[in-house]
């Protein structure tokens, strides 16, 4: 058994009036809470999360250079988005299982090799085909990421701060998506379009150096990694889709409706992910230096969403933190695309908003997908239904590629809203956990 003090014992120093300080005290009382290993793992979460970001938008990015290069129309760029989505599905599913059967640490650095080499890769690509080959295959990485890293930094903590810290994890997304846009805005300003997109996914070689840390200094939960190793079930589908009986309330309908949610939550955020730099380009004729400064304000707006979610979600409660955030995302999104040519200062200063919305209802996810499994397949359960979503709503950035030719990419993107009200009715079957502690 772990002799590591619970976290509400921590003591941190004293106040200025010489009363002591608790890990309880102050805005960064989350992450004095967490204690020395819990801040490492938080660290290797947060890190690797935030490269998975970064490898994501080398493609969305380089889209337009990339449809030049290869003569490809809407629906073939917007299907490299749903290939890397569809199979990450597998590999979260997979990352899940692994992380309850050979431990939380192993499995996230194996997702982040993996994601970095085929994000490599890429750049290597000679034709379309591979391309979309080695996209897929990144996939598999990226998919289980943010859930092995979620499981991980959940188990260290306590319910109380549990929505800010997985809230502050998921905020790395939206670092990795601005040092893409930033070498993104660098590269293609000083490289030709023929090479500039090659030179992006090579860049995607940076997740090995944190590898090498998270081995050495990141260890799973020991209380967590008791209870796992003591239960007969640990990484099994079987166990996730177990229905209900008088004696045991099953998982069954937990996984059908959280799968859901993640359905509309996903297919609404990379609907916009995808083609926001497109339709800035080719709809608002913005350069690439024009694109990079809208997309700041989407960016700013979108860290600032996910704090202040993960904030809102230990206030208010996972399901309507959620509830809030879906009806709220869909608003921006009708209202971003309907701006009239011409009011690009509207679309600058409406894309802060858009941005904080459709990250602040993912600051919950963390908390909340790890709340509603028990610990032997906790993993198993967060990274399926979290990638069987990211699989599923990947259709929506496919509909919009095949009827931007007809629609336009602003008119198509309406369908992101559609998404975020799937997600407000899958949270009818779900429990509220807020406040549940885990083993």
């Amino acid at each position: 058994m772990s002799t590591t003090p619970p976290p509400q014992a921590l003591n941190t120093g004293t106040h200025p009036d010489g009363d002591e300080l608790t890990a309880d005290d102050g805005a960064l009382a989350w992450l004095r809470a967490l204690g020395p290993n819990g801040r490492r793992a938080f660290a290797g979460a947060f890190g690797g999360y935030a490269l998975d970001s970064y490898d994501y938008f080398t493609l969305p990015l380089s889209m337009v250079a990339l449809a030049a290069y290869f003569g490809l129309d809407s629906g073939q760029t917007g299907l490299f988005t749903t290939v890397t989505l569809v199979v990450s599905a597998v590999g979260g599913a997979v990352a899940g299982v692994f992380a309850d059967r050979v431990g939380r640490v192993k499995a996230l650095m194996i997702t982040v090799i993996t994601y970095a080499v085929f994000t490599v890769a890429c750049g290597f690509a000679p034709n379309y085909e591979t391309l979309l080959v080695f996209r897929a295959l990144q996939g598999l990485g990226f998919g289980g990421e943010w859930a092995v890293g979620a499981v991980l930094v959940a188990e260290y903590t306590s319910a109380k701060h549990r929505g800010r810290t997985l809230g502050a994890v998921q905020s790395s997304w939206a670092v990795g998506w601005a040092l893409a846009a930033v070498v993104y805005t660098l590269v293609f300003s000083f490289l030709g379009d023929d090479l500039a997109w090659r030179v992006m996914f090579w860049t995607g070689a940076l997740p090995a150096l944190l590898v090498l840390w998270v081995r050495r200094r990141v260890h799973d939960a020991p209380e967590a990694t008791a209870a796992r190793e003591q239960s007969p079930q640990k990484g099994s589908f079987a166990a996730i889709f177990k229905p209900g009986t008088a004696e045991s309330p099953g998982l069954l309908r937990t996984t059908v409706f959280a799968g859901l949610l993640s359905t509309g939550v996903q297919g609404g955020y990379y609907t916009l992910a995808t083609w926001v730099p497109t339709y800035l380009k080719t709809e608002r004729g913005l350069s690439v230096v024009g694109t990079g400064a809208y997309l700041t304000f989407l960016i700013s707006g979108a860290f600032l969403g996910y704090l202040t979610g993960g904030y809102l979600t230990d206030v208010l409660g996972r399901k309507r933190n959620i509830w809030l955030f879906a009806l709220l995302s869909a608003i921006c999104i009708l209202a971003y695309t309907h701006i009239p040519s011409g009011a690009n200062t509207l679309l600058l200063v409406l894309g802060f908003p858009l941005g904080f919305c459709m990250s602040a209802i993912f600051s919950g996810f963390g908390s909340y997908l790890s709340e509603l499994y028990p610990t032997a397949v906790r993993g198993t359960g967060q990274g399926f239904t979290y990638n069987t979503g990211r699989a599923v709503g990947a259709v929506f950035p496919t509909l919009v590629g095949f009827l931007a030719d007809s629609w336009g990419v602003g008119g198509a993107l309406v369908f992101g809203a559609i998404g975020y009200g799937i997600a407000a009715l899958a949270l009818l079957g779900l429990p509220e956990t807020r406040g549940k502690e885990l083993a």
